[in-house]
Parts: structure tokens; C-alpha cells; sequence
């Protein structure tokens, strides 16, 4: 079965979340994902309140920025979310924007290497390790979580360039895929990251997560090309959905037929209705989905 969610994108202000999670909850919807982008809202902190309002809805952070952050902070944080909300919480991690970490004086010289260090470092904390590390950008003195997770948790990695997708299959448990991956860029993630749980020697699922850009309503051709051009994706083929529950329901199928586990609808920045759009996803395009 195909998972399905919507996002709450951080261009809402932080008060208007508390109405969308609780939305989320009462319609059914099985995951709202949530996004720690510079400088917007804390991914942390905004999953913790979303958590705290609803009762069953999974909430995912896709996600939280590396450079931004202490693996240690992180991992203490990611205890307590899942020991507070036992499997409802997901999260991600990943390189961030490098523009926006180097505003911030955050930017690595190596991402590619933090994020490998960070998150072998915050799987074995989570697992409930001690560690002395001595990285390149990684440093611990016998660390270890006086409060680690009863069990095991699931770390997934945003991830878009073939070695990071490559590592996504070494080291992490899932990997989640921007929307701007078009089914053809699901088949070629897929190989990428079935190519490094190989030489990890690794076994077992590994879910996938994409985005995809979903548009309703009578003006949605036009505002779905325009969110495409402001990202500079117009000349991408297939990418997003646009059209009523049908339409997005044969998008989100062409996606999990590439590959991919769980497909997550990601309003327009401009979406005039974000409650009607979460209706949406949960009692229209759901049904679709098989």
C-alpha cells in the first residue's frame, strides 16, 4: 500500500498549525510533514506541538539540517519525541541549503562528510550506544542518551546528487525525495540507493518518500506551472499534479510504481485553502490510492 500526507509548508505562520494538525487527525490522514526551513519555523518544536494536538496523525520533519546542529542535540531531541509519541514521529535529516548555512556561518567544507558522521553518530545514540568520536566535523567524549528510545527508530535523509543517494542506502534507514523527482528520477534514486545498501552489504526495507506538487481546483494548470517556474522546473517533464482528486491520485500511482514507498502532496506556496487542501488529500485523493 502506498502511504500518502500532505505538507504543512512553513510559509504559514506557526499559529495556523495548530488548526491544520488537528484537521489532519480528524480526517484521517496518515502523515503531515513539516519542514525546518531557513528562516521560517524549528522543525523540533513545531513537531512537538503537533504531536501534543493530535492523536494518531504521523508527523514527519523533512528536514532537519545538519550543520545547523549538534548530533547530540539532536538525537537527545529525537528521544524524547519518540519516547513522548511512539511511532508517530519521522525524521529527517539532510545537507540544507548551502546558501542558507552560509549565511549562518554553518556551511561545510565537506557536506557529504558531516552528514556520514552525523548520522552514524545519531543511529548509534538513538540505538542507545555510548560514543567517543573524533571526526572531521563530528566529536564525542563517551556520549551516550540517559533517556535513548525504547526501540529501534528509523533516520531518513533528504537526499537529491547520486552520492548522497548512495549513502542514503549505506547508512540510513529511508530516503526522501524532493518534488522536483519526476517518476524517471524515483527509478534512478531507487538504483542509486540500492547500489549502496549493496556494497554496505545491507538487507531489509528502506522506505522512500517523495514529495509531490498537487494543485486542485479551477485556476490549478496555471498556478501548478507557475510554482514550477519559480522554482525553475518548468522544463522538467512530469513533474507535480494539477486537476481534481483523479488526476493526483494517477500522479501519486505513476510515483509508487517508480519506487516510491510513501508520496507526501506539497501545496503551492501561494495555496489559498491549506485546510481544504488537506481535505482534500485525506477524503478525495485517498480512496484513489490504492
Amino acid at each position: 500500500m502506498t502511504h500518502l500526507g500532505a505538507v504543512f509548508r512553513p510559509q504559514l505562520p506557526p499559529e495556523r498549525l495548530r488548526t491544520l494538525a488537528r484537521l489532519a487527525d480528524d480526517t484521517g490522514l496518515e502523515e503531515l510533514w513539516l519542514w525546518e526551513d531557513c528562516f521560517l519555523e524549528g522543525g523540533i518544536s513545531a513537531a512537538a506541538a503537533a504531536l501534543a494536538w493530535t492523536e494518531r496523525v504521523r508527523i514527519g520533519v523533512g528536514l532537519l539540517p545538519v550543520p545547523l546542529r549538534n548530533v547530540a542535540v539532536t538525537a537527545m531531541e529525537a528521544a524524547t519525541l519518540h519516547r513522548l509519541f511512539p511511532g508517530r514521529a519521522i525524521l529527517g535529516v539532510g545537507h540544507g541549503v548551502q546558501d542558507w548555512m552560509g549565511q549562518v556561518g554553518a556551511r561545510a567544507e565537506s557536506p557529504l562528510t558531516l552528514l556520514r558522521e552525523h548520522l552514524d553518530a545519531l543511529r548509534a545514540l538513538l540505538r542507545g550506544e555510548r560514543l567517543t568520536v573524533d571526526g572531521r566535523y563530528v566529536k564525542l567524549d563517551s556520549v551516550a542518551l540517559d533517556w535513548p528510545p525504547p526501540g529501534p527508530v528509523d533516520v531518513f535523509v533528504g537526499a537529491t546528487g547520486p552520492r548522497t543517494l548512495r549513502l542514503t542506502g549505506e547508512a540510513a534507514d529511508g530516503t526522501i525525495l524532493t518534488a522536483a523527482t519526476p517518476p524517471d528520477g524515483v527509478r534512478r534514486a531507487r538504483r542509486l540507493i540500492d547500489e549502496g545498501r549493496e556494497a554496505a552489504g545491507r538487507s531489509g526495507p528502506h522506505e522512500v518518500v517523495v514529495y509531490l506538487l498537487a494543485v486542485t481546483g479551477a485556476d490549478a494548470a496555471p498556478r501548478l506551472r507557475a510554482e514550477l517556474a519559480a522554482e525553475g522546473l518548468e522544463s522538467v517533464p512530469d513533474l507535480g499534479a494539477a486537476g481534481d482528486a483523479g488526476a493526483v491520485a494517477k500522479a501519486v500511482q505513476r510515483l509508487a510504481e517508480a519506487g516510491a514507498d510513501t508520496v507526501i502532496l506539497q501545496p503551492t506556496a501561494d495555496e489559498p485553502d491549506p485546510e481544504g487542501f488537506v481535505r482534500f488529500v485525506a477524503e478525495e485523493v485517498r480512496p484513489l490510492v490504492p
